[in-house]
């Protein structure tokens, strides 16, 4: 899932004269709003600064002092990573496999053809795309511990999980807060110093008003994440291309689905789950979600929601018009 907008996080303490601190920060390409409520220090400086330092020394593919760009540079060849590194690896490997490719950490130069986020966003040839797939899949790379083998003119992109993953390491540093970062990947932990329950607000995927279609309680220790075809995108000939595309086909999804929201327990996983049960629909979805023990809310172009059984008591319907479905 790709993400932008705000990240608030909030250090649950059960005093009531908890300090309130709040910070505007740009980290990992999207502004970050921060709001801690503590009774310690202002820790929103070094929250920015965690999230700079893993994504221009892990994540990064343009730094090329990173890690994934040094893999990229070395495709072909083997490479040892760091510890953290190769554990990322391994479990996104393993999220690739489960979900027969619909999430692929090697699709990251169909992405940028297709420049949807930038100055030039375009619908490329088949032919440019054809010869970009040739290079894509996750079977290309291979790991050996702490060793990774990039098949030659493979890359890596972790832009899909990325969030995740510093929702993640935030979520360590912390502990005991909620933390939203780009507005939607969002960590929850403990309490508010009011005792109130965390509710995340899930975005209407048609209205360009900015309303909100609802909102979802999520408990300690949750991930909640959004993938959904109106985040970054452009319309040609009155057709809507999205970046959230098919790594079989290097199109983006068209299957009648506008978001996907999953809650789960581990951050990278709820960014990478989003993304794959985008892909394969929702039907296929199901056995992904039951696998990893997620939860799911799907919306679709004919403003149905539907909601799987363990967050159909934690779902708000906030917008008219839609239906809400359990799944």
């Amino acid at each position: 899932a790709v993400l932008c907008g705000t990240l608030t996080g909030a250090v649950p303490v059960l005093a009531k004269d908890a300090e309130k601190y709040t910070n505007t920060d740009f980290a990992m390409d999207t502004v970050v709003s921060e709001t801690l409520y503590t009774t310690g220090d202002d820790l929103n400086t070094e929250i920015g600064n965690k999230l700079r330092e893993i994504e221009s020394g892990l994540l990064s593919w343009t730094d090329e002092d990173s890690q994934i760009s040094k893999l990229n540079a070395a495709a072909g060849e083997t490479t040892e990573v760091s510890d953290e590194l190769a554990g990322y690896l391994a479990k996104i490997e393993q999220l690739a496999g489960d979900s027969d490719g619909a999430f692929d950490p090697t699709l990251g130069k169909v992405i940028r053809l297709w420049n949807i986020d930038g100055e030039d966003p375009h619908v490329p040839e088949a032919s440019e795309l054809d010869a970009l797939l040739k290079d894509v899949g996750y079977q290309k790379v291979t790991l050996d511990g702490n060793k990774v083998t990039l098949a030659k003119d493979t890359t890596l992109d972790l832009g899909a999980v990325g969030k995740g993953i510093g929702c993640g390491v935030i979520s360590e540093f912390l502990k005991d807060q909620i933390l939203n970062l780009g507005g939607s990947s969002v960590f929850a932990y403990g309490q508010k110093p009011d005792d109130s329950p965390w509710k995340v607000a899930v975005s209407d995927p048609r209205d360009t008003e900015g309303e909100y279609l609802g909102a979802i309680t999520i408990e300690g220790g949750e991930f909640l994440s959004t993938s959904g075809d109106y985040e970054k995108y452009f319309m040609e000939d009155g057709k809507r291309y999205h970046h959230i595309l098919d790594p079989k086909t290097g199109y983006p999804v068209w299957n009648g689905l506008t978001s996907v929201t999953i809650i789960c327990d581990q951050g990278y996983l709820a960014d990478g789950l989003s993304t794959a049960c985008f892909v394969l629909g929702m039907d296929a979805a199901k056995p992904l979600l039951e696998k990893y023990d997620a939860e799911a809310v799907f919306v679709d172009e004919g403003k149905n929601v539907y909601v799987t059984s363990g967050l159909m008591d934690k779902f708000e319907l906030m917008k008219d018009g839609y239906i809400v479905n359990e799944l």
